[in-house]
């Protein structure tokens, strides 16, 4: 079967399963996207500073020429990075990436995070006397503005954002000529994040998970006593349903509404996370079984930001550290 869409503000349909190509490495994510259109994948979730966008492109030209699938069946997003949020560097951003993913627009461009760095092409601007990020004073609310344009324009279809708080979500609906159409943050049972779902889905705005898995892969802290692949409480839902543990974690974010983009370079998992999470749906105990993991756990904490007023959760990465070293 294929994979059911979300129905986005803007008409659009969005796929509720694509691939993640965060630190998928350059050498191997060409046959990766390969792979993934032959199993049936149509949602490819990109961005500038993954450095990997002119490899995904190739794969994408390649499968276009085949014949194998048409422009008009690909949703593809790309990301905003915090060096180009200076609204006259915007629009050359997002050309870039349109080049080297080898198309003429992109369905979907986020504002990957609401923190300006330094406007240039190093992408990590880095204090030497700190190891902190070198910030810039542009608020998010100017590169917005310069991304509605980009629609405008037809170089994409939507536009949203990606690790906003509810703050900076509610601030950016009250002054947006066009809102997001989604909200792309970390959601998993170890950080369910309930109260901004709720907000985005009263209004209209959808919500892709990333790290829906958890996250091996992360120079972050790991909350939870167990990775959430091996947590008991996954691994006895699993056995229950004859499921693999990410099975379970993807069912559990899809039956919500939540669209997903679980990573993988495997051919077998990708084809596992594709086709075998339809055809089942979690009990209402499991559910509960698996909400009650909350822990307001992140992974994604960005640290190296911290200090930039428009840091999304900083405060709370705080509270969450000063609970942990509270417990131990």
């Amino acid at each position: 079967m294929s994979t059911p869409n979300f129905l986005l503000s803007n008409g659009k349909n969005m796929p509720m399963v694509g691939l993640g190509t965060w630190r998928s490495p350059p050498e191997v994510i060409t046959q990766a996207v390969k792979d993934a259109i032959d199993i049936g994948y149509r949602h490819f979730d990109c961005a500038h500073i993954y450095g990997n966008e002119a490899q995904i492109g190739a794969a994408i030209t390649e499968k276009l020429k085949e014949g194998v699938i048409t422009r008009d069946q690909l949703f593809i997003t790309s990301k905003l990075w915090n060096t180009h949020h200076r609204p006259d560097l915007v629009r050359t951003a997002c050309e870039t990436s349109i080049r080297n993913l080898g198309v003429d627009y992109l369905d979907l461009y986020l504002m990957h995070w609401p923190m300006a760095y330094k406007s240039g092409d190093v992408l990590y601007p880095t204090c030497p006397d700190t190891g902190k990020a070198v910030f810039e004073d542009i608020d998010f609310v100017d590169t917005w503005k310069a991304m509605e344009n980009l629609v405008e324009a037809g170089l994409c279809h939507a536009i949203g954002v990606s690790n906003f708080n509810e703050q900076q979500i509610n601030r950016l609906l009250s002054v947006a000529k066009l809102k997001p159409v989604v909200l792309q943050i970390e959601c998993h049972p170890y950080l369910r994040q309930k109260s901004l779902i709720t907000l985005c889905y009263d209004n209209a705005i959808a919500v892709t998970a990333y790290s829906s898995l958890g996250s091996a892969h992360t120079p972050y802290e790991k909350p939870g006593a167990y990775p959430l692949l091996k947590h008991p409480v996954i691994l006895e839902i699993a056995e229950k349903y004859d499921r693999t543990p990410a099975q379970v974690l993807l069912r559990y974010q899809t039956q919500s509404g939540i669209i997903v983009i679980p990573r993988s370079i495997s051919k077998h998992h990708m084809y596992e996370n594709f086709k075998k999470i339809w055809d089942f749906g979690l009990d209402n105990d499991d559910l509960q079984a698996i909400d009650d993991l909350d822990c307001n756990g992140r992974f994604m904490t960005m640290k190296a930001a911290y200090g930039h007023p428009h840091h999304p959760f900083e405060l709370d990465s705080a509270k969450q550290m000063e609970n942990h070293n509270r417990n131990v």
